[in-house]
């Protein structure tokens, strides 16, 4: 215990942590692994970056790490990169929710587990298209409309716990496949950097009848080659566990980029109430694979 103690109190020496709203300096720092970045860099747009707040670790004055907390009800979504002392520093003295859901590699837990209780799940897959690799997947697909808001939130009721607004339609890039008359199939975004030529593929949703036809696979489709007609690279996430998510993102030239952790997390100590059932219906609408 002497010897953890003391080493505790050089890593307090060795790094400092403190907010950040540098976005030029986090941009370079992210842009170091830029797929597995890609949400945080998207989030450095003006239309994300007043729901964020950033903390940075520092050794010498080089920035080592880097945390990113997304603004909203708790628990929300935090990011870390970077090593894992100042990881570390940034959670204890700057960016301290009391429960989140957290991106990190595998090899970043034993930094959250300082500090939070980490609760057990599937890793994720982070995959990714660029041009030269994507491969068109021919089918009759509509782009969807700000006015179809209902439909796309009627669909999404299947397995979301909160409704999109108009604007996700409006600032993004959705999809649908529809059957006499009724949106069974829809794909969208999650986020878009025009900066960094980045856009994030999600909100992928059939409804349960209608699986297997490739109708998840033609949408996803649809919206990455709109996507990288202004993008350098697509990404998404699938679950590691979900093997036929994953063949579907094969086929249209998707690769597997890095397997992360995306795990709810409850700080250490902390006063929180007993909320386990809607947490997990919350978790359940982080990522929509149903084909």
């Amino acid at each position: 215990m002497a010897s953890v103690a003391i080493s505790q109190r050089r890593d307090r020496e060795l790094v400092t942590a403190r907010p950040i709203t540098d976005r030029r300096a986090l941009r370079a720092f992210l842009e170091q692994d830029r797929l597995f970045a890609a949400y945080a860099l998207c989030d450095l747009e003006d239309r994300e970056w007043n729901r964020t707040r950033w903390g940075a670790a520092y050794q010498d004055n080089e920035l080592v790490a880097v945390v990113l907390e997304y603004g909203g009800a708790s628990p929300q979504p935090i990011f870390v990169m970077g090593r894992s002392d100042g990881i570390v520093a940034v959670l204890r003295d700057v960016v301290r929710p009391r429960a989140a859901y957290a991106a990190a590699l595998p090899e970043h837990v034993p930094a959250l587990q300082a500090l939070y209780r980490v609760d057990p799940g599937p890793q994720m897959v982070r995959m990714w298209v660029d041009r030269a690799r994507f491969r068109p997947y021919p089918a009759d697909v509509q782009r969807l409309l700000p006015v179809e808001i209902g439909e796309l939130n009627r669909l999404y009721g299947l397995g979301f716990t909160s409704w999109l607004p108009s604007s996700a339609i409006a600032e993004g890039v959705y999809y649908g496949i529809r059957v006499n008359g009724r949106l069974v199939s829809a794909a969208g975004t999650h986020v878009i950097s025009p900066q960094a030529r980045l856009g994030v593929v999600g909100n992928v949703l059939t409804s349960p009848e209608y699986r297997g036809r490739g109708y998840a696979t033609a949408t996803t489709a649809a919206v990455t080659a709109e996507l990288l007609r202004t993008c350098d690279d697509v990404v998404l996430n699938v679950r590691s566990d979900n093997p036929p998510a994953l063949q579907a993102y094969r086929r249209l030239g998707y690769a597997e980029h890095v397997r992360f952790e995306e795990r709810l997390i409850h700080r250490i100590g902390a006063r929180w109430p007993a909320i386990t059932a809607a947490l997990q219906r919350l978790l359940s609408g982080k990522e929509i694979d149903s084909r």
